[in-house]
């Protein structure tokens, strides 16, 4: 084979080597970027489970102290008296 021909085989073999190597860590990186996506979601639905908890939580509370209590809205009954403080 003539130096030439040598060189053009060595440049292209180069070049496909470097392009398997670049998308072999190309598709790693991208791999991982999923799998962060996929961590990201999880959390994301276990925080939502637990805002969920929380509120059922506070909406049954609210319902005991209902049932406990008597509730009166003050705004509603001074709202036209003008017996309100300072009148």
């Amino acid at each position: 084979m003539s130096r030439a021909s040598k060189m053009t085989l060595l440049g292209t073999s180069l070049f496909a080597l470097s392009t398997v190597v670049f998308v072999h860590f190309q598709q790693k990186a991208e791999q991982q970027a999923m799998h962060q996506g996929v961590i990201r979601d999880m959390e994301q639905q276990r925080l939502k489970r637990e805002r969920q908890a929380d509120f059922d939580m506070q909406r049954e509370l609210e319902a005991e102290y209902k049932r406990e209590q008597t509730v009166r809205d003050s705004t509603a009954e001074g709202a036209g008296t003008g017996t309100g403080p300072g009148r």
